[in-house]
């Protein structure tokens, strides 16, 4: 059975058809990146996945059953913007995330704060944007979950971070669960990715293995990327 498998999906709003018939499995155990320049239908995708969005028509399956409650269960969701509430500690925010998510592994996670050199009785609206980006990073990937899904984690941030988000990623998250991260920043992540996506203008053009398209057409993932788009 595959992770999350997309049957004849299609999303509008008002008329808008923003996903076209997407058909597409996601197997268990990858890092796959969602890749396509901005508004193209990765953001709108990545929200049906976690059940924040209704299809307009065909399904989503996540092993097998339709998203909801036991999907939420088993999901790591690091959204495009900032949801922390900025007048909170990061004590509070970890004892938050320790009420509500039963996988959630508050060890891990002070230890990955303590790495940074991280007080955690500091409120966020104290900390600098590359900060608050890893400390959201860190309390997703803190979690025992099944899929762990990033929309744009590297945007916005400096190069050291993206590094750091990246090294972040590969470490920790649980073997055999499968990561899905969605970016128009491709030569900063092709690196740790297993399989790609291309996505335009609500389609799904192209899935591969990464290593399989390298040598295919003897070029990175970005080089190829840039010539389907003409970026």
């Amino acid at each position: 059975m595959e992770l999350v498998e997309f049957k004849h999906l299609s999303k509008e709003f008002d008329n808008n058809q923003i996903l076209k018939d997407i058909n597409l499995k996601i197997p268990k155990g990858k890092i796959v990146g969602l890749l396509g320049k901005n508004g193209v239908g990765k953001s709108t995708l990545i929200k049906l996945i976690n059940d924040l969005l209704t299809p307009t028509s065909g399904e989503i399956l996540i092993n097998g059953e339709k998203p909801g409650i036991h999907s939420k269960e088993i999901i790591a969701y690091l959204p495009e913007r900032t949801y922390l509430d900025k007048e909170m500690t990061i004590l509070q925010v970890i004892k938050c995330f320790k009420e509500f998510y039963k996988n959630f592994n508050e060890e891990k996670a002070r230890k990955l704060l303590g790495d940074l050199n991280l007080d955690i009785n500091k409120k966020i609206s104290k900390m600098s944007k590359g900060m608050q980006e890893k400390l959201q990073l860190i309390l997703v990937m803190s979690r025992d979950a099944e899929l762990y899904i990033l929309d744009e984690p590297l945007g916005g941030v400096d190069p050291a971070t993206r590094d750091y988000i990246l090294d972040t990623i590969l470490s920790n998250f649980k073997e055999g669960s499968s990561v899905i991260i969605s970016t128009h920043l491709i030569s900063d992540i092709e690196r740790i990715l297993d399989e790609v996506i291309f996505m335009d203008n609500g389609k799904i053009i192209l899935t591969s293995s990464a290593d399989e398209l390298r040598n295919k057409e003897n070029s990175s993932i970005d080089e190829i990327f840039r010539r389907c788009f003409k970026c």
